[in-house]
C-alpha cells in the first residue's frame, strides 16, 4: 500500500472508530440482550420467540405503547433529576424520595385549591406545587454538601426513606380517605386529572410534559451560562472557584433542580394515573432513574430513548412470559445486565492521539 493511501485511510479508520465509541451504549444494550439470550435457553424458552413477543408487546401494540409511555414519563423524570446533578460532579441516589414528596405537595395542591379558579390553572399550579416540593427536599442534601461538606450520596438516600415513611405518616394523620381499607388519600378533582391524549390507554399529557423537561434540561446544559457552569463545577471545582464561579450556590441549584425533576414524576402519578396519593406508590422508579441516566451516557436527549427502552422491557414482560413460560423476574436481570454491560463501557476512553499512533503502527506493519 502506498504512502498517500495509508495517509488517507488513516483519517476514515480514526473516524470509525470515534463512531463506534459515541455508540458504546447501543453496543453495551446489544451484548446485554445476547447475554440475556443465554439465559433464555438455560431456562428452556427460545430468545428470539421470548424478544419478539417482548418487544412486539412492548412497541407494537396500541395497549402495549400506551402503557410504555405511561410507564416511561416516571422514568425519564426520575432520570433527568439524576442527570443533572451528575453534571455538576454530585450524585442524587434520592429521586425515589423527590417522587414521594413532590406527589405529596401536588396532592395536597389539589385537595386544597380554591374551585373558583379554572381547571387548567390548578394544574398548573399543582405542578409547581410538585416541583417545588421535589426541589425543597433535595435542596436539603446539596445544602449539607455546599456548607458542611457532607456526603450527598448518604444524605440523599436516607432521606427517601424519611420521605417514603412521611407519606404514611401524613396520609393516616391528615389525607386519608374516611373508611378507607388501605392508606390512601381523598380524591382529586375530575378537573385537575390530565388529559389523556391516546384514547381507551391512560397516556397522559404528563408525557408530553416530560419530553418537553428532557429537551429544555439539554438546552439549559449546553446553550446557557448556567448549564455551562453547573457543567464546568462538574469537571474541577477548585478551578471553578479560582474563575469566580460560586460552587456553593451551583451544588445546591443543581440538586433543586434535578429534584424539581423528581416532583414532576411524583405530581403526574397523581394527576395523570392514580387520581390521588397512595402509600408505597412507586415502584422504585427513583432507582430506576438511575438506569436510566447512565443508559443515556448522561445525555438529556438520550434519557427519551433509555427511558422508553426500559419502560418497554418492564411492559412487555409480560408478554414475553405468556410466550416463552420464562418469569418476568428475567426482565429484572436483563436490566441489570444492561446497567452491567453500560458500566464496563464507561471505563473505556476515546484518545485520539493513542488511536493514531496504534493506527500508524499497524500500518507500518503492514
Amino acid at each position: 500500500m502506498s504512502a498517500e493511501s495509508q495517509t488517507t485511510d488513516a483519517p476514515r479508520l480514526l473516524a470509525a472508530i470515534r463512531v463506534l465509541y459515541m455508540l458504546k451504549t447501543v453496543w453495551a444494550v446489544i451484548v446485554a440482550l445476547l447475554i440475556g439470550a443465554i439465559f433464555i435457553l438455560l431456562a428452556g424458552g427460545d430468545p428470539i420467540e421470548g424478544y419478539t413477543a417482548l418487544f412486539k408487546g412492548a412497541f407494537l401494540d396500541y395497549w402495549g405503547i400506551g402503557d410504555t409511555l405511561v410507564r416511561m414519563s416516571p422514568l425519564l423524570l426520575a432520570g433527568l433529576a439524576v442527570i443533572i446533578p451528575l453534571r455538576a460532579g454530585l450524585f442524587n441516589i434520592g429521586a425515589e424520595g423527590q417522587i414521594y414528596i413532590g406527589a405529596l405537595f401536588a396532592t395536597i395542591a389539589a385537595l386544597y385549591l380554591p374551585d373558583v379558579l379554572p381547571g387548567f390553572v390548578r394544574i398548573i399550579l399543582c405542578m409547581v406545587a410538585g416541583a417545588l416540593g421535589g426541589a425543597l427536599w433535595a435542596a436539603i442534601p446539596g445544602v449539607l454538601k455546599a456548607y458542611r461538606g457532607t456526603n450527598e450520596i448518604i444524605t440523599s438516600l436516607l432521606l427517601s426513606y424519611v420521605a417514603i415513611y412521611l407519606i404514611g405518616a401524613v396520609l393516616h394523620a391528615w389525607l386519608i380517605e374516611p373508611g378507607a381499607p388501605y392508606p390512601y388519600s381523598r380524591e382529586i378533582d375530575r378537573e385537575l386529572e390530565l388529559p389523556i391524549f391516546m384514547p381507551r390507554t391512560q397516556a397522559h399529557i404528563g408525557i408530553m410534559v416530560a419530553w418537553a423537561a428532557a429537551i429544555l434540561v439539554g438546552v439549559m446544559l449546553w446553550r446557557t451560562t448556567l448549564g455551562q457552569s453547573i457543567q464546568v463545577v462538574g469537571h474541577n471545582k477548585h478551578a471553578s472557584a479560582y474563575a469566580g464561579l460560586s460552587v456553593k450556590r451551583l451544588t445546591v441549584l443543581s440538586f433543586a433542580m434535578g429534584g424539581s425533576m423528581g416532583g414532576l414524576a411524583g405530581t403526574f402519578e397523581v394527576l395523570g394515573l392514580k387520581y390521588r396519593l397512595f402509600d408505597h406508590f412507586s415502584p422504585g422508579y427513583g432507582m430506576q432513574g438511575i438506569i436510566v441516566a447512565f443508559l443515556a451516557a448522561l445525555n438529556p436527549i438520550g434519557a427519551i430513548f433509555a427511558a422508553i427502552f426500559l419502560a418497554g422491557l418492564q411492559v412487555g414482560a409480560g408478554s414475553m412470559q405468556r410466550a416463552t413460560g420464562i418469569d418476568t423476574t428475567m426482565v429484572a436481570a436483563l436490566q441489570g445486565l444492561v446497567v452491567l454491560c453500560v458500566a464496563v463501557g464507561l471505563a473505556f476512553r476515546f484518545h485520539p492521539d493513542r488511536w493514531r499512533r496504534r493506527i500508524a503502527a499497524w500500518r507500518g506493519r503492514g
